[in-house]
């Protein structure tokens, strides 16, 4: 099988050597060629087709930034993975750059420690992110060819489209999961996980959000600190609800949404008031922290099945065991479909094993999400149905049997 061709971009002669070396030593990877800023890049990638570029995001001439913007708006679908530092700035930039149609980012390595662990520092991030993205030679998109899942470079609303990889060959097989038994029950809180690709996609779904949930919403997003922060802020500026990176023991509100911050677990804990977060730096979980699986679980332990979770685009299988909780708990379960998915490593995999409910394109997540919430609200508050009665006996006003249930309570807490 032919090795999966990359391109380097970055104005710094020795990043790029650390980027190529970095690279080497995966037989699968072959880096084609190496660029000193955006605008060389633009021709590199039109005469080298490789499968995946990295991008620096500082660079003269043309930074990192406008050739991701020049890239799509050239019609190219090419995954881009930007070469982030983990500063307040550099958290800003990245998160400009997924705007602006960038596939990920890693961070670069700090400037302590010896050249090996640099090396290997940036072969840890690089190479799953490059194998998930490019998941077999000659199916990734090259420069200028169209995506089955976005025919342009630009969505109807003039955003960027999501650079959407094709997928391996050999579909996997969904089935549905049943639905919840007794039919519509109340949603107190809404739970989402998301990773790779999740910044723009949270994005998109929030944004679509014009007016306050009446619940809670919890986010795990992968992400290092300062980066959750930014991303917290930016999704406050552009959604209906107030968006918040969590500090730990807050009252869940309704209308409110937490962003678990980078490198804590983030944990719900039943409270006077209905639930608090808690944040924890427990062992890592499916090579996470914060971690979708922790937070899920806690949730169904606060909530029962009163949930709704959102599994989003993202490498790896994290979410799929407290989408198990979920569903066992009588809880709903929405995932992001492979088309619209940069990676769809974590829906896939909720999806594959049974889980989801609902399969859906990110363009029709935002529109369920509040229908779920919605008919879980008119649940809450429908009257308890009266027992059937025989039809020989009549009473002035209906009464439901002996020790049946009274009708839950839910919405907002």
């Amino acid at each position: 099988m032919s090795r999966i061709r990359v391109l380097v971009v970055d104005d710094s002669v020795v990043v790029r050597r650390l980027v190529a070396d970095a690279l080497a030593g995966d037989p699968a990877i072959d880096v084609v060629g190496t660029a000193a800023n955006g605008q060389i890049a633009q021709t590199k990638v039109e005469q080298l087709a490789p499968d995946l570029v990295t991008m620096d995001i500082e660079m003269p001439v043309m930074d990192g930034i406008e050739a991701v913007r020049t890239l799509r708006r050239n019609g190219s679908t090419v995954p881009i993975i930007m070469f982030s530092t983990l500063t307040e700035r550099g958290a800003s930039a990245t998160l400009d750059a997924l705007a602006a149609g960038a596939t990920d980012y890693v961070t670069k390595p700090a400037n302590v420690g010896s050249v090996q662990e640099s090396l290997a520092s940036v072969a840890q991030q690089l190479t799953p992110k490059i194998k998930a993205l490019v998941p077999h030679r000659g199916t990734a998109l090259r420069a200028g060819a169209a995506s089955p899942a976005a025919t342009s470079s630009t969505t109807a609303t003039g955003r960027p489209a999501l650079a959407t990889p094709r997928s391996a060959p050999g579909a996997r097989t969904v089935t549905l999961a049943p639905a919840p038994e007794g039919g519509t029950r109340p949603v107190r809180a809404v739970i989402v996980g998301s990773s790779t690709g999740g910044p723009e996609a949270l994005s998109r779904i929030f944004s679509a959000i014009a007016t306050p949930l009446p619940v809670p919403v919890i986010v795990v997003q992968h992400m290092p600190p300062v980066f959750t922060r930014q991303l917290a802020a930016r999704l406050d500026r552009s959604s209906g609800c107030t968006v918040l990176e969590s500090g730990g023991e807050e009252e869940l509100r309704p209308g409110q949404v937490y962003v678990a911050p980078g490198d804590f677990h983030l944990e719900l804990r039943p409270s006077a008031s209905g639930a608090r977060t808690v944040l924890t730096q427990g062992p890592p979980v499916n090579f996470c922290r914060p971690a979708v699986d922790v937070m899920f679980r806690s949730a169904v332990r606060v909530y029962g099945g009163d949930l709704l979770a959102v599994v989003l685009t993202g490498m790896g299988v994290d979410g799929r065991a407290g989408c198990e909780d979920v569903l066992a708990a009588g809880g709903q379960v929405i995932v992001q479909d492979e088309a619209s998915s940069v990676v769809w490593g974590m829906p896939g995999a909720v999806a594959t094993a049974g889980l989801a409910h609902r399969v859906l394109p990110l363009t029709e997540i935002a529109t369920a999400v509040v229908g779920v919430v919605q008919a879980g609200a008119r649940a809450a508050q429908a009257p308890a149905r009266p027992a059937t009665l025989p039809s020989r006996l009549s009473f002035a006003s209906p009464r439901p049997a002996a020790g049946a249930a009274p009708s839950p309570s839910g919405g907002a807490l």
